[in-house]
């Protein structure tokens, strides 16, 4: 199974991702239940104008990490992405640390996500077992990704397209109803952005709080540097994949949040629930409801299964990719690095199967203390990504331009360098840090909250200068970067 080809070359990945499954890679990976489920409370407390804030906000420091990351990816296609730029451009050991860092993060991820589906799936089966459950989807992200990757750009693909049908349908319905020109919907105007303390509530404090969730719902995009290691022509793909995707994101999130607003006033009870994963009080639910959808609750449970699913088959093809990458290069057991004839790591799939097996706790502990457990031991892990790629990308430029390049090489070149890096690297590190800051407000300092919200940083730092007092890892200087594009790939 994991020999040689017939001709006798060994098994490489394949370039089989298309232009499609890039754009619906990125767009599934951010489209989730933060955006189906959480974004009615995040009007709540910070109002309509606020949440918008907040969001925009996020969406221009996301917008210069796609731009920093599409300029990497396109240059050097790579399935280790972050690892392999924070090796070369940063540290070996930052890189090593990076690596392990988003394999963990993911591959926690699928277990989360299967945790999920449990709770999704009691809405129509209560009485049967959730374990049966996870392992049914375990073993489909399993064969999505087995075969070929193919079977995960596809699957993919179909997942993300149900969850852009379900907002598309959501925007226009709620277009409609803001225009009066949706029967038996009484258009309430400007008034939930006028009433009361609207657009704005609970000032500043309430808008750093949304501007947290709003980085989790973000979180995704960057999956797309970890597929253009297998994408037919990266060169062309990425940079129109990186053009397209961000502004589909954003104009979903932005006209949600807006639609949201306009509609339910921020005062509205079911908002204040929906962070109790109740589906009846999805803002997505109660719009499709007043509409006349009677089935509203089950057609939004189906689709936040479809995202459900869409994020643990993303995690299975990220961390396969990330621990074979990690491998190939030293920095991980070498049986992880062995190809099957179709091109996929399937030890290092084997592996990511068993940490997605954590799910099946829930049989001894309960389903959502598990869920919060896994959540809490991987939150912070998407945003130590993202300074990855924002310190990699700068330095790299810098690299690329001290050793002579010329940017007209460079088949992506991101805008407004180096504000965009500097200022995605700044705001990414003040919500990292402020993650929990509730914990310092009151009398007493939640120290179990703090070690809860915080444990990744400490666990990515101790592995990176565990690496460096073993190898003698240093700062990768400017004039000493291997800035040359991906084998195989020319300028």
């Amino acid at each position: 199974m994991f020999a040689t080809s017939p001709e006798g070359t060994p098994p490489t990945l394949k370039r089989a991702l298309k232009a499609r499954h890039l754009n619906m890679i990125a767009i599934g990976g951010s489209i989730g239940t933060g955006l189906f489920v959480a974004s009615g409370s995040t009007v709540a407390s910070a109002g309509p104008g606020g949440a918008l804030a907040a969001y925009a906000l996020i969406g221009i420091m996301v917008f210069f990490l796609m731009t920093s990351l599409g300029e990497l990816a396109a240059y050097m296609p790579d399935s280790g992405s972050f690892c392999t730029y924070g090796s070369r451009f940063i540290d070996q050991g930052f890189g090593f640390a990076m690596g392990w860092n988003y394999w963990y993060n993911w591959a926690v991820t699928i277990a989360a996500e299967l945790v999920a589906a449990q709770l999704v799936m009691s809405f129509w089966f209560p009485d049967v077992p959730g374990l049966y459950w996870s392992g049914l989807f375990l073993a489909l992200m399993f064969l999505l990704n087995f075969f070929s990757v193919k079977g995960f750009g596809e699957s993919e693909f179909w997942f993300a397209l149900i969850k852009v049908v379900a907002v598309v349908i959501f925007i226009g319905i709620g277009l409609a109803s803001i225009f009066g020109i949706m029967s038996g919907v009484d258009s309430p105007g400007f008034s939930n952005f006028t009433d009361g303390d609207a657009p704005f509530v609970g000032g500043l404090q309430a808008m750093i709080g949304v501007a947290m969730i709003a980085g989790f719902s973000f979180q995704g995009t960057e999956l797309i540097g970890v597929a253009a290691g297998e994408s037919e022509n990266p060169r062309k793909t990425i940079p129109v994949a990186i053009r397209q995707v961000f502004w589909r994101i954003l104009m979903f999130y932005i006209l949600s949040i807006f639609i949201i607003g306009m509609l339910i006033p921020y005062t509205d009870p079911n908002l204040l629930k929906t962070g109790d994963d109740n589906i009846s009080t999805s803002p997505f639910t109660l719009l499709f409801e007043r509409a006349g959808l009677a089935a509203a609750a089950g057609v939004m449970n189906a689709v936040i299964l479809s995202a459900i699913l869409s994020a643990g088959n993303s995690g299975m093809y990220a961390s396969t990719r990330m621990l074979y990458t990690m491998a190939t290069q030293g920095k991980a057991p070498r049986l992880f690095a062995r190809l099957s004839r179709s091109g996929v790591p399937r030890y290092a799939l084997y592996a990511t199967t068993l940490v997605g097996m954590l799910c099946f706790f829930t049989t001894f502990v309960g389903d959502k203390t598990v869920y919060t457990w896994l959540l809490n031991t991987s939150g912070m892990c998407g945003f130590i990504v993202w300074l990855g790629v924002a310190a990699s990308h700068y330095r790299f430029r810098k690299g690329f331009l001290a050793q002579g390049g010329n940017l007209t090489d460079l088949p992506y070149r991101a805008k407004w360098f180096p504000f965009g890096p500097l200022f995605a690297f700044s705001l990414c590190l003040a919500i990292t840090l402020g993650q929990n800051y509730q914990a310092f407000i009151g009398d007493q300092v939640d120290w179990a909250g703090l070690v809860a919200t915080y444990v990744s940083l400490p666990l990515f730092l101790a592995i990176w200068l565990g690496y460096r007092l073993k190898h003698g890892s240093c700062f990768v200087r400017y004039e000493e970067m291997d800035v040359s594009p991906t084998r195989g790939e020319t300028p």
